[in-house]
């Protein structure tokens, strides 16, 4: 006889459960995914497969283009320790958090003492298997996802643990904790990381475990006790992340060195008697709650205490991380500071010196004289043909109008440098003409132009600091661009000669570009045709495979390197071409200075970067942005033609190239190896100064009491540029320093005191030449000396009556006064005072130099020349007084448009009579007014309604004229 129990909706109770050979088991409501859900699957599938070829592909293309500029084994290095540290980084997660995960999800229950975890459960709806199998998927799932975002973390910190491998020692030991500097930047960044990713790891596994348990007793109603392991297993946990805090009070007492508390940077008083003994107590109380956890494992009825442990321990982190030192902070150092400061003070002084190289700084006395001698001006005659007439903005809007030849071309930024030209050191302003592609008309933009055909600049504008011709413009060594592709200087027999002059990689550039195509490249304008060339350096990727040419199409999003005829398997691909990006992406370690300059040497086009090693983890150093030490340990070279790039070791002593030449054996090339012809046109780099002046307007002061007072601080002149006042910008000159025999290039900034005194205290400089290289030279005057400084000389050429006027008349009539750098010369035991005058037309952008103002002492003079000018302070000829006859004032129309006359470049002599055409007698308008305005503002009213008459005379003549014409 077959029994069928068909149990109600209502359920049948008083039946109970039928006998075990009649029950049936209930089919799982359990279904694998299947519809919308199965497509959804299939999405998410291909979207992670999308995202794995996308970074295959970024590593693949990387490799490739690190193997095409002979640094892959740098590459290696980074992808290697990458892949190492996630798959470690995911392993050691994958173990611990799993291990965990596992244990509580098996974990007998305590209700019988048997069976198997949330498997063994029974539930209305489901099988326990199906509840298995759902749990196992959930839980693998979990694990890899979570050991993925682990894994990346680690990796991501690739630099911080191959500095820490690859140590180096300072040589230098803080005071607080006697450690090598080098623990402070090398190692602690790491064991920070390593810590807080453990942290993360066990709290996060802490949790997880927690919340098995407690979800296996909710699915159980709470009838069952928890499994007998879980105490035990959630307890060791606890003391293991309590572990981890005990380790995290440990490094904290290192972090102290870089406090801001105190009246420095660095650990104060209250960091190292009040915050350090509290880290100290905090260590002791998360011990104590870890042991008694531990207690409580093995004595159920002592859970009061781990409970009583920990709450002291929070009261203690809430009142002795904040309330006690901060009551100590206020009333026990703030009424004594400098009683209580004065020690780590000096240790702040000490470090931020150091971290800067201002300790090296020789400091040398200056008799800073009110002027400048005669003879001491002819005694330095390489000092004055050097002194730099042309500002680089002004100049480079002279430079775009002069010398761009087409609107394809650009002058990015006009650098300062030296050469040795017929036998002279001369002081030069040079600039690369770089092609642009955004200047493109719309209808030239098509895919062969942009990639195949224009791929490069062209040569370079180079000219003399000093010198000017024509109508204020200036005078060039190389201009324009020649029909034989080579540059040299007219009437010169010395170097430097420029044989290759093409820019492919430079300021402007960040296109890539295809070289080796069946087009011929535009090389450069020749009249109604172009020339053209084809590169032949080596270089670049190769596009020798389908493969290739997929990985740069998705790369690029550029499907025309997939399917262009005009490439081969001899096609290569230039990219990454902006110097500071190429730089960058081989060593993104350094930090570059903003100024990448040009130089002109064997013949051939270089790029010179200077790049910084540079730290924020140096104890006691005060903080300047985002750093608080910093060398300028490497020089990196590009060619402009061929974009081989290589890293110059300067500074051999400098503890973090050191790590680093550790981790890339390849990378770093020794100074000594640097072509002479490179060495003689390195320079102090300006951002490296910047910071250093910056920081010395304090830290020129070694003494704690003197520096705390704060009074004798310094801080940088201010200069006018047009209009606007602004502090006084690093400037490059060509001098004797004093004490020294001969000229030299250098780098230099004065200074004055704080406060509303403007006189110079000192200037500093820094040598470029030779064995002097990098060495700083503080020249400070005397305490009680008067020293004009630049802002108290602008307001004297302001004060000047002949000159404030003639600025204002110029200022007018469509025209603009632009006021240049006012540089400050030391020369002999004075100071010479120099300020270039321009004018550009208010609808034109071509600047011209027009006037010099030089400063001696009292004495002030504005002439044409700097020569002119010389001679007038010194007194050896007499001023020359502006008249509107000079042509100085611009027309307001620099460029005439095509097919008009062009207006006069200067001021018209009076008109003696009213005739000619309709465009003479424009002119003769224009001119008459001009002069009108000139009299009006110099008070001759009489001259004034006669150029009035003159020009009512001149306006009837032409309405006579537009009435024939009707």
């Amino acid at each position: 006889m077959t029994f069928r129990f068909q149990p109600s909706e209502e359920g049948d109770d008083d039946l109970g459960p039928p006998p075990g050979p009649f029950q049936f088991r209930r089919r799982p409501r359990f279904r694998m995914p299947g519809g919308l859900m199965r497509w959804g699957v299939v999405l998410a599938v291909l979207i992670i497969l999308f995202i794995v070829l996308n970074v295959i592909k970024g590593i693949y293309a990387d490799w490739l283009w690190f193997d095409s500029i002979d640094y892959l084994s740098v590459y290696r290095v980074r992808i290697v320790t990458r892949i190492w540290l996630f798959f470690a980084g995911a392993g050691v997660f994958l173990a611990f958090f799993g291990a965990n995960v596992i244990l509580a999800l098996r974990a007998p229950s305590g209700a019988s003492g048997a069976g198997g975890g949330i498997s063994s459960l029974s539930l209305p709806d489901f099988e326990p298997a199906a509840i298995g199998r759902i749990t196992v998927i959930a839980t693998v799932a979990a694990s890899l996802f979570l050991a993925v975002i682990f894994g990346t973390q680690a990796a991501s910190q690739w630099d911080n643990i191959l500095l820490f491998i690859n140590s180096e020692s300072f040589g230098v030991t803080e005071p607080a904790f006697d450690k090598d500097l080098g623990f402070y930047v090398f190692r602690l960044p790491a064991l920070n990381f390593i810590l807080g990713w453990s942290m993360g790891a066990a709290v996060l596994t802490t949790v997880v475990a927690g919340g098995i348990y407690a979800f296996r007793m909710l699915l159980g109603g709470f009838s069952m006790n928890a499994p007998a392991v879980a105490r035990p297993h959630i307890s060791l946990l606890l003391i293991v992340v309590l572990g981890l805090f005990v380790w995290r009070y440990w490094l904290s007492r290192y972090g102290l060195v870089y406090s801001d508390r105190g009246a420095a940077f660095g650990a104060s008083f209250t960091d190292m008697n009040a915050q350090l003994p509290v880290i100290y107590v905090l260590m002791a109380l998360a011990t104590l709650t870890a042991l008694a956890i531990l207690l409580s494992v093995f004595r159920r009825g002592l859970l009061f205490l781990p409970l009583g442990a920990a709450a002291i321990w929070v009261v203690a982190a809430i009142v002795g991380g904040l309330i006690y030192p901060a009551t100590v902070q206020r009333f026990t150092v703030e009424p004594n500071e400098l009683a209580k400061e004065r020690e780590f003070i000096q240790r702040n002084i000490d470090a931020t010196r150091a971290a800067y190289g201002l300790d090296q700084i020789d400091v040398r006395p200056f008799l800073a004289r009110e002027f400048v001698t005669e003879a001491e001006i002819e005694a330095n005659p390489e000092t004055i043909r050097n002194i730099r007439l042309w500002d680089s903005r002004p100049l480079l809007q002279t430079l775009d109008q002069l010398q761009e030849i087409r609107p394809l071309y650009d002058f990015v930024d006009v650098d300062v440098d030296r050469y040795m030209i017929d036998g002279q050191l001369r002081q030069v302003m040079l600039s690369a003409r770089e092609l642009n592609q955004a200047n493109l008309e719309a209808d030239s933009r098509s895919w062969v132009n942009r990639r195949l055909k224009l791929t490069h600049g062209f040569g370079i504008a180079l000219l003399p600091v000093n010198e000017v011709v024509g109508e204020g413009l200036p005078t060039f060594f190389v201009s324009g661009i020649p029909t034989d592709g080579v540059l040299e200087f007219d009437g010169a027999d010395t170097e430097p000669v420029i044989e290759q002059p093409r820019v492919y990689f430079g300021e402007l550039p960040d296109e890539y570009v295809i070289i080796d195509s069946n087009e011929e490249e535009f090389d450069y304008p020749t009249g109604e045709t172009d020339a053209t060339t084809v590169y032949d350096a080596g270089g670049g990727v190769k596009l020798n495979s389908f493969l290739r040419r997929i990985v740069y199409a998705w790369e690029f999003a550029d499907t025309d390197i997939l399917i262009s005829d005009a490439l081969s398997d001899d096609s290569r691909l230039l990219y990454r071409r902006n110097v500071r990006e190429r730089v960058e992406s081989i060593a993104p370690f350094l930090r570059l200075d903003a100024d990448p300059y040009l130089v002109i040497a064997d013949g051939q086009l270089f790029w010179m970067l200077d790049a910084y090693t540079h730290t924020d983890r140096y104890p006691y150093s005060t903080r300047f942005g985002d750093l608080n030490y910093i060398r300028n340990s490497v020089k990196v070279v590009v060619n402009a033609y061929d974009g081989s790039t290589t890293f110059y070791v300067l500074d051999q002593d400098d503890p973090i190239v050191k790590a680093y030449a550790g981790i890339y054996t390849d990378l770093f090339t020794p100074f000594e190896e640097m072509p002479a012809a490179l060495q003689d046109h390195i320079r102090y780099p300006e951002d490296l100064f910047n910071v250093q002046t910056q920081l010395y307007r304090r830290y020129h002061l070694e003494d704690a009491d003197v520096f705390f007072l704060g009074e004798a601080y310094w801080d940088i002149p201010t200069e006018k540029f047009i209009d606007q006042e602004q502090p006084l910008e690093p400037y490059y000159v060509i001098m004797n320093l004093p004490g020294e025999v001969e000229e030299e290039f250098v780098l230099m900034l004065p200074f004055r005191l704080r406060g509303e005194r403007r006189n110079t205290i000192a200037w500093l400089a820094a040598r470029s030449d030779g064995d002097q290289y990098g060495h700083l030279v503080s020249f400070r005057f005397p305490t009680d000396s008067l020293v004009l400084g630049p802002s108290q000389v602008e307001s004297r050429i302001d004060q000047d009556t002949t000159i404030s006027q003639q600025l204002s008349l110029w200022n007018q009539a469509g025209s603009q006064v632009i006021r240049g750098n006012l540089l400050m010369i030391p020369i002999g035991e004075g100071n010479l005072f120099v300020e270039p005058i321009y004018l550009q037309a208010t609808s034109g952008r071509l600047p011209e130099l027009k006037r010099v103002v030089v400063a001696n002492g009292n004495q002030i003079a504005m002439e044409e020349t700097l020569d002119r000018a010389l001679e007038v302070v010194l007194g050896r000829a007499p001023p020359s007084t502006p008249t509107i006859d000079d042509g100085i004032i611009p027309t307001p129309q620099a460029t005439p448009a095509e097919g008009e006359t062009p207006l006069p470049t200067s001021t018209p002599q009076p008109t003696p009579a009213v005739s000619g055409d309709v465009d003479e007698l424009i002119q003769q308008a224009n001119a008459s007014f001009l002069r009108a305005q000139q009299l009006l503002q110099q008070g001759d009213f009489a001259g004034y309604g006669e150029e009035i008459e003159q020009l009512e005379e001149i306006l009837q003549r032409l309405a006579e004229l537009s009435d024939l014409a009707e």
